[in-house]
């Protein structure tokens, strides 16, 4: 275990004496408690908050089933699509 020397400005230390009367930790405890919470936190925002299909699985994209062909055969659907609405 390494001993570290810390320097804290007077608002640190304030904040810091603060913390050890409402936790009952000792400094050494308030620190380690303090960079736990950091390294939490920088994990949490490298994650995404939520990955596109959860997105898309809440949209509302309407009923569907209505394409005339699937995408690889787009010419065959618009010639048709044009067929029907000509009537040829």
């Amino acid at each position: 275990m390494a001993t570290r020397t810390v320097r804290l400005d007077n608002d640190s230390e304030e904040i810091l004496e603060q913390l050890i009367k409402a936790t009952g930790l000792s400094t050494s405890g308030v620190l380690k408690e303090g960079l736990r919470a950091l390294c939490d936190r920088l994990e949490a925002e490298e994650k995404p908050a939520r990955f596109a299909f959860e997105i898309y699985q809440e949209l509302d994209l309407g009923p569907g089933g209505y394409a005339i062909a699937p995408s690889d055969e787009v010419r065959e659907g618009v010639l048709a699509a044009l067929r029907r609405k000509h009537g040829q």
